[in-house]
């Protein structure tokens, strides 16, 4: 067997799984990426659609907080769980109620406490994050996050490895002219695409990975133990608990759960809590989680554009002593890189430019997904010509092109053990539906 024809082996069964990857997971992208692209604009979208609940007139003095609570109480029937003080002095603040018919969000004018109205759970963009993250769907749709994710990144390195120069064939790198009605237009879009945008995928899909209900939850495990992730909590202050149930609101990633006891007697007092907070120093917008534990300590997150703006003040709501302050100089390196990398991924670290540049992306995905489409029409199977089956380029045997596409996706499978198993499920399917095809064929001679 020649050089060349043992290369064109190799790009022939990378070509295949390509197809494979991109025909498995490219409507999740799609999908994740028209969310995604959506919630990079959330305070704009926000702010239109809630307006004329947000917008209130500035007086002299506001009421006690205290009593903001008391008013979204009564108003929606139910135990407060959070209140977002935000920045500007002309916006409501949002308190959270859980109600016996689920969470809502009141809009509550701070110089007097009337609620001026309120939306079902954290409102559109809510939904939109929890459809871009799967969890609308439940648990077992956010585990598929992560084998789409490892997929997408298999996606862009066997779309690179197509790319790749080959002797005589030159690797495009603009668009040339040509009819769209034929396929060679589609296929030098489609790989112009992914050149420029493949590594702004690829960094959408690591950053994403946090958020996987398996690999997000052992990897932020480990950074907890081994102190690369939470500061160690104050030598004068409890321990930090873990709890899901009370979990603060907009705390980060690192701060994701982390509760403090401030064990004490008497009723705590969110304007003891926020008079605190703000005499600390911390800027606004922020939230104020009130935890239904009464032992527990309310928890104020601010709400930042950049990972190293990160700051959480845990207070005792009796006394308004602070039990803990967590900056981002106290995280562990591996608390400090996710961080980073989420704030870009959801476009806020760099400003507009950041923004720009994951809608980029986002957009992306998109184009790639309806030019892999048009490509694959235009040379589908056609049952007039005999020919069955889905259409995948055909994979010629032997080890040495099947280890073209092992050296690409094994390492991602050792990383992400998720992406391992359905791609050892993908490999077991796709030598299930080569003995249906031989035999279909065999049988229709």
């Amino acid at each position: 067997m020649t050089k060349h024809t043992v290369l064109t082996d190799a790009y022939r069964v990378v070509w295949r799984w390509h197809f494979y990857a991109g025909f498995l997971v490219l409507p999740v992208l799609m999908l994740m990426a028209l969310t995604g692209g959506l919630y990079l604009f959330k305070s704009e979208i926000e702010d239109a659609l809630y307006r004329p609940l947000s917008r209130v007139e500035v007086r002299d003095q506001r009421v006690s907080p205290d009593r903001w609570v008391a008013a979204a109480q009564v108003g929606l029937g139910g135990q407060v769980s959070s209140v977002f003080v935000p920045e500007r002095a002309d916006r409501a603040v949002q308190v959270k109620v859980r109600t016996e018919g689920g969470k809502r969000t009141a809009f509550v004018d701070p110089y007097d406490a009337h609620v001026i109205g309120s939306i079902p759970g954290d409102g559109l963009m809510g939904s939109v994050k929890r459809l871009h993250s799967l969890e609308l769907f439940g648990r077992p749709f956010n585990i598929l996050v992560e084998i789409v994710a490892g997929w997408a990144i298999i996606l862009v390195a066997t779309g690179l490895f197509l790319w790749w120069p080959r002797r005589r064939d030159m690797a495009v790198a603009l668009p040339r002219a040509g009819d769209p009605k034929r396929r060679p237009f589609w296929r030098d879009l489609h790989a112009v695409t992914g050149l420029y945008a493949g590594a702004v995928i690829a960094f959408l899909a690591i950053t994403g990975m946090p958020w996987s209900a398996v690999w997000g939850d052992v990897f932020l495990a480990q950074m907890r133990a081994s102190g690369l992730g939470r500061p160690p909590a104050p030598a004068a202050a409890s321990p930090w608990g873990h709890s899901e149930h009370h979990a603060p609101a907009g705390s980060g990633w690192t701060m994701e759960g982390a509760v403090m006891h401030a064990p004490g007697h008497g009723p705590a007092s969110l304007s003891i809590v926020i008079a605190t907070v703000e005499s600390r120093g911390m800027a606004r917008p922020y939230t104020v989680s009130i935890p239904g534990d009464p032992s527990l300590a309310y928890t104020a997150a601010r709400l930042t554009e950049a990972a190293e703006e990160a700051r959480s003040l845990y207070v005792d709501g009796r006394t308004g002593e602070v039990k803990a302050d967590a900056r981002w100089s106290q995280f562990g390196i591996g608390a400090k890189a996710f961080e980073w990398g989420i704030a870009v991924h959801q476009g806020q670290q760099y400003g507009w430019v950041n923004r720009l540049l994951m809608l980029g992306g986002c957009i992306a995905v998109w184009m790639l997904g309806i030019s892999g489409l048009v490509m694959w029409w235009k040379r589908r199977p056609r049952q007039r010509d005999g020919q069955i089956g889905l259409g995948a380029p055909f994979a010629p045997p032997g080890p040495r092109a099947r280890a073209a596409v092992l050296g690409l996706v094994l390492p991602l499978a050792v990383l992400y053990p998720l992406t391992g198993l359905s791609l050892v499920a993908a490999i077991v399917l796709d030598r299930l539906v080569s003995v249906f095809l031989k035999s279909r064929s065999e049988f229709a001679r």
